[in-house]
């Protein structure tokens, strides 16, 4: 807010975790791009009313390039050019692409995946056509408030831009934080500064030792809220870091006692001052399609919620089937 303005009305930013279009997802996808083949109405809802929708876009979108694996991993993900239509459509103002499936099907596939996007008027952060590109800031309006975002990934080395290269902004943070993404966080402009990072190993119960480092640095250096991703279960909340958003649509095999498939949409409240409220909605994700959660299940994430982020000395209160926190006290 420059001086002399009036203040910025608080916002919701609506952050949903791992969306991974390809495979089922995508064969479907080629028959229908409309939103409600995929989402329930409670979840379509959600986004409508949200001011901003930001999500981990866990795939490429294109119709173009072949399977590239210097990593020999067994999973890759690709969406047809009807993706972008369809997240448009469901309300998605930007994405993060820094992430190990960005160049699932090579350079060509994710160069594709950022013209998709752009024609559909979804922002990108976290990969480009070059290094610089790919660590380039975006910043979102609504409200009168300014959101500035920066997408970073972990892993893999592989996949990061060069000068020369196109790829994903890629920060080792398994040996500290490096001072690039430090120095690029704290020249970031805005009422507010999200980091949304693709960090830790797949399938953990709470954030691993070097992820709750990287949080204090990234807030330390002036994120007012980092969102993660990876752990394909949600994490705890400290304070304005959400450690894991968890998945939002996918056709994954379940573990029958992490249960990948109950998750949460996160709905944060923004002023000038940064984030102050935490909303969290309950949500079940079928095989290729997502929706509100039941109230059984609702409670099994209720009390999984609550309890990561107990340990992490953050209290949570439930009002009327969403779970809420204040963002306001620091992390950890």
């Amino acid at each position: 807010m420059t001086e002399g303005t009036a203040p910025a009305a608080a916002v919701t930013l609506a952050l949903a975790g791992d969306t991974m279009l390809g495979r089922g997802v995508a064969e479907r996808l080629e028959l229908t791009a409309d939103p409600a083949d995929f989402f329930d109405a409670g979840v379509r809802d959600l986004f409508a009313r949200a001011d901003l929708v930001l999500l981990n876009l866990e795939c490429c979108v294109s119709d173009r390039g072949r399977q590239w694996d210097p990593l020999h991993k067994p999973f890759h993900f690709r969406a047809p050019p009807q993706a972008a239509t369809m997240l448009a459509e469901l309300g998605v103002h930007a994405v993060t692409l820094a992430n190990n499936h960005a160049l699932d099907y090579g350079e060509d596939a994710l160069l594709d995946t950022l013209d998709h996007l752009s024609a559909a008027g979804i922002r990108t952060v976290g990969a480009g056509a070059d290094l610089a590109r790919a660590w380039e800031p975006a910043v979102l309006e609504a409200g009168g408030l300014s959101l500035s975002v920066l997408g970073v990934t972990d892993h893999p080395p592989d996949f990061a831009a060069t000068e020369r290269r196109p790829g994903v902004a890629y920060a080792d943070l398994c040996t500290g934080v490096p001072d690039r993404l430090t120095s690029t966080v704290a020249g970031l402009g805005g009422d507010a500064v999200l980091v949304c990072v693709h960090w830790g190993p797949n399938m953990t119960a709470a954030p691993v030792t070097h992820v709750r480092r990287s949080a204090r640095a990234l807030v330390g250096a002036g994120a007012t809220l980092v969102a993660g991703h990876s752990a394909h279960v949600f994490h705890g909340v400290a304070g304005p870091v959400l450690y894991d958003l968890g998945d939002f649509i996918d056709d994954y095999i379940v573990d029958p006692d992490l249960r990948n498939d109950l998750g949460l949409i996160f709905l944060v409240t923004l002023d000038e001052h940064g984030p102050q409220r935490l909303a969290a909605v309950p949500i079940a994700l079928d095989h290729c399609r997502t929706r509100i959660a039941d109230p059984a299940e609702a409670g099994w994430i209720r009390h999984r919620f609550a309890a990561a982020c107990a340990e992490l000395g953050t209290e949570v209160r439930s009002e009327a089937g969403t779970l809420t926190v204040d963002l306001r006290p620091s992390a950890e």
